[in-house]
C-alpha cells in the first residue's frame, strides 16, 4: 500500500495523533503532484542494495544520504528535536525522506494553505519541493528511522514561516498556478 493524505482538523491535541477531519477528506497522489509532491515505494529491506532507489539517486542526482533514528532512546535531544521539525518551514533546497522503518507523518500546505497529513510508512519515499511549507512529526508509534537524500553536500536549514521573500517561495507558489 502507498501512502495516504487527508486534509487535517484544527485540533490542539497531540501532533503525533491522525487528525483526520469527520467525514475524512482524503487526496491522491495526484492532488499531491499538483503541489509538486512526489512518491515511490520501494523494498526497505533491501535499502543498502536496492537497484530501484540507485537508479531513482541517478536520474534525480541524490549523491548524499545518511540514516536518522527518530527514537527517545537513540536521538540526543529528542522532544526539543521533535518540536524543532514540526515547527513550519520551507528549505531552498528540495526535502528528500525514505522510510526505511516505522511510520511518521508530514505535513504541507495546498495552494489555500490548508495543511495536508501524508501518512508515511517503511518503503515510503517522498520528495517534497524547495519553498514549499511543511513540518514533520512520528505517529504515536513514537518511532521511525529514515534515510535522508541530498543533490551535492547536505544542506539543514529550515526558514520558519513567514519566508515569503525567498525566491524559492516566489518560483514554487508560480509553480502552482498551472495546476
Amino acid at each position: 500500500m502507498g501512502i495516504e493524505a487527508w486534509y487535517m482538523d484544527s485540533s490542539d491535541e497531540d501532533q503525533r495523533k491522525p487528525h483526520k477531519l469527520n467525514p475524512n477528506q482524503p487526496l491522491s497522489m495526484e492532488d499531491l503532484q499538483k503541489l509538486g509532491v512526489y512518491h515511490w515505494k520501494l523494498n526497505a529491506d533491501i535499502y543498502e542494495s536496492d537497484p530501484e532507489l540507485e537508479k531513482i539517486r541517478k536520474e534525480q542526482g541524490y549523491s548524499y544520504m545518511d540514516i536518522i533514528t527518530i527514537h527517545k532512546d537513540t536521538l540526543p535531544n529528542y522532544e526539543d528535536k521533535l518540536k524543532m521539525f514540526f515547527e513550519e518551514h520551507l528549505h531552498l533546497d528540495d526535502e528528500i525522506r525514505y522510510i526505511l522503518d516505522g511510520q511518521a507523518y508530514f505535513d504541507v500546505r495546498d495552494k489555500e494553505d490548508r495543511w495536508i497529513r501524508i501518512s508515511m510508512s517503511k518503503g515510503d519515499l517522498i520528495t517534497l519541493p524547495a519553498g514549499i511549507y511543511h513540518r514533520f512529526t512520528l505517529d504515536e508509534t513514537n518511532y521511525t528511522k529514515a534515510m535522508r537524500l541530498f543533490v551535492g553536500e547536505p544542506v539543514w536549514k529550515a526558514y520558519n514561516r513567514p519566508a515569503d521573500d525567498f525566491d524559492i517561495r516566489k518560483k514554487y507558489l508560480a509553480s502552482l498556478q498551472g495546476s
